[in-house]
């Protein structure tokens, strides 16, 4: 808020700034076999249009802008190209990895990237060079934070923490709660902080109680990795990626969700949300992202009245579950497949098995894939804690 004084009477003048909080792109990602690369352009176009016409200062990115640590060519392409156009002529955009980006890889252009307005944190500890000839750029910057400034002369301070564990921070394992290694990294990044300014966390976590898709691998690691909301306590606002179903803990801890459905129990509804700060206030405004195919689950009894329902969905990508009398037909599969091309799954359960357990290996987490291998080999399941090992062994890769 900037007071300006004189004679008579005295004006007051609020600098608004608009900030722009997404996440969970995952570029590259397809659904089974079908690509939806396209889909992912558009929506990231679609993020590029709400920044010109919503005036966006700042556009903060949680992290997972890949899908894997080693993304394709065409991947990269669509992701320098979409965070160049969102940064635009003015505006500055921060972007933390998560568990599916190689923070290194990411962070390699990152003196290149902050001269167009763009700061790339990868590991935690990384400091932003300044960018001072752009409209919004970094005006200071340390281990783990970055204070970003426009031209009105708001700021907005940033504690930046990418997907943390202790193999990518470089620690060794100790006894140490996670709910206390990430209070000691939160606190890291809050070295430049004085006050005065909107006070921002921006990180990739679990949240205890946060809603899980099928789509995510199995990140609470049985509950060690999730953190309390509590942990949060004394910022403004938490900008969060991870989970890819929209939500919040109260107004001010909130997963923006992902850049399109990615599994089939994911709702319809995408978004991004706005922040509008008016001094160190924030409030919070949901827009919809429109880009992107509907995922649909569908179930029917009778092969004739499901390729019905397939026609209603034309444009869709549809998991298809059929519980019939007698095996389906080789001319009634291929009915189902011409009633939509956009049928990517078909779960056929005959009267006869409805009493047995059905496994489809590319839902199954990563405990599940465990259990399930340990019991082929074994004939009986694992102990706890190997399954607990296991995966913090796995986490310790990503």
């Amino acid at each position: 808020m900037a007071l300006r004084v004189s004679r008579y009477f005295f004006t007051v003048i609020f600098f608004i700034m608009n900030i722009l909080h997404t996440s969970d792109w995952h570029i590259g990602k397809r659904l089974m076999d079908r690509e939806r690369l396209p889909e992912q352009i558009a929506a990231l176009d679609e993020i590029v249009r709400i920044c010109e016409t919503r005036d966006v200062d700042l556009v903060l990115v949680a992290g997972d802008v890949f899908d894997t640590f080693m993304p394709s060519a065409d991947a990269e392409e669509v992701f320098f190209r979409a965070v160049k156009r969102m940064a635009g002529q003015r505006r500055a955009v921060v972007l933390i990895s998560g568990n599916h980006d190689d923070g290194v890889r990411l962070a390699a252009s990152a003196p290149l990237a902050a001269e167009e307005g763009i700061y790339l944190f990868g590991s935690g500890r990384d400091v932003m060079p300044m960018g001072g000839a752009r409209g919004v750029h970094a005006v200071a910057s340390g281990e783990g934070y970055v204070v970003i400034g426009n031209e009105r002369g708001e700021q907005v301070y940033i504690n930046a923490l990418p997907y943390p564990n202790e193999a990518r921070l470089k620690e060794e394992k100790t006894e140490e709660s996670y709910t206390d290694k990430l209070r000691r990294y939160i606190a890291r990044g809050e070295a430049g902080f004085s006050g005065g300014m909107p006070h921002l966390l921006l990180s990739h976590l679990f949240v205890a109680g946060g809603s899980v898709s099928e789509s995510e691998r199995d990140i609470d690691l049985g509950g060690a990795r999730a953190v309390p909301p509590a942990l949060f306590d004394g910022f403004d606002y938490v900008a969060l990626g991870h989970l890819h179903k929209p939500q919040k803990f109260g107004e001010r801890v909130r997963y923006s969700g992902s850049l399109l459905q990615y599994s089939f129990d994911e709702q319809a509804k995408k978004q991004v949300v706005l922040l509008h700060t008016d001094g160190t206030d924030i409030s919070c405004e949901e827009i919809p992202l429109t880009a992107g195919k509907r995922l649909v689950r569908l179930e029917e009894e009778d092969a004739e009245r499901a390729a019905e329902l397939l026609r209603q969905y034309e444009g869709a990508f549809v998991e298809l579950t059929l519980r019939l009398k007698a095996p389906l037909t080789s001319s009634e599969t291929q009915m189902l497949r011409a009633a939509n091309e956009g049928l990517v799954s078909l779960i056929v359960r005959t009267q006869g098995a409805e009493g047995l357990p059905v496994v489809r290996r590319s839902t199954l987490s990563d405990k599940e894939l465990f259990r399930e291998y340990y019991r082929s080999v074994y004939g009986e399941d694992p102990a706890d804690d190997l399954v607990t090992a296991f995966l913090e062994l796995l986490e310790e890769e990503a």
